[in-house]
């Protein structure tokens, strides 16, 4: 548990295979299972989800700084990265599963401890039958863009 009462975790490949995407993600923002232990590294967590839709909520701080005085380009990027994917996620059966193949990232100004919380958002573009892709943004509370990305994932249906 952490101080804000989040759970992390990673549940066993059988539970997981269990759910469909949406149904998996909505257990991890209601709490009945773990937010993932990258979220507790970095500070954000899942906080939204619905069908092509995902999105987490960060915290920049003086923790995620780089040599050059700001938020390592990093943070905004798995930020990224998770909601895209999720946004994916959250389209699959139950069984499937899935993985990223290519993700395409912009930083268009710089995060800071001074920031405040961010969300990063990821909308589903296209969904096939093994290929989905999604886009998304990182933007603060008033709406201020500071990242962009899109990405493609492979989906692998369950095997019958």
């Amino acid at each position: 548990m952490s101080d804000r009462g989040y759970r992390y975790g990673v549940v066993a490949e059988e539970i997981l295979k269990s759910y469909d995407g949406l149904s998996f993600l909505k257990g991890i923002v209601e709490g009945t299972l773990p937010q993932p232990p990258i979220g507790e590294t970095l500070d954000f967590h899942l906080i939204e989800v619905e069908h092509g839709r995902a999105v987490f909520e960060g915290v920049p701080s003086l923790r995620h700084y780089n040599p050059i005085g700001s938020v390592h380009g990093g943070f905004a990027a798995t930020l990224l990265d998770s909601a895209l994917g999720c946004a994916i996620f959250s389209t699959i059966n139950k069984g499937d599963t899935w993985t990223t193949l290519e993700l395409k990232f912009n930083l268009v100004r710089p995060l800071t401890k001074d920031t405040g919380p961010v969300r990063a958002e990821g909308r589903l573009v296209h969904r096939g039958r093994t290929v989905a892709t999604s886009e998304g943004d990182v933007r603060d509370a008033s709406g201020k863009l500071f990242a962009h990305a899109t990405t493609t994932c492979m989906i692998f249906p369950a095997k019958s």
